[in-house]
């Protein structure tokens, strides 16, 4: 509640999905079971994510890396 009045102060809510895509977290490309998982998430929570995802990008090169694999067929 507001000091001066009796009328409870709005709180704009916490949008999970919103604060992890504005990180560069590609939360678009997930099912959106994938999607409805994250938006549950507590603002702690999306903060460490986002403290790995940089610590991730931090030591990643910046070029594209891609899988090689190999199929023999007998």
């Amino acid at each position: 509640m507001n000091a001066n009045s009796d009328v409870p102060e709005e709180r704009m809510a916490f949008d999970a999905l919103a604060t992890l895509r504005q990180a560069g977290n590609l939360v678009d490309l997930l099912t959106p079971e994938q999607r409805d998982v994250l938006a549950q998430l507590s603002e702690e929570e999306v903060r460490v994510l986002n403290s790995v995802k940089e610590r991730l990008d931090a030591v990643s090169d910046a070029d594209v890396e891609g899988q090689s694999l190999t199929i023999k067929i007998a």
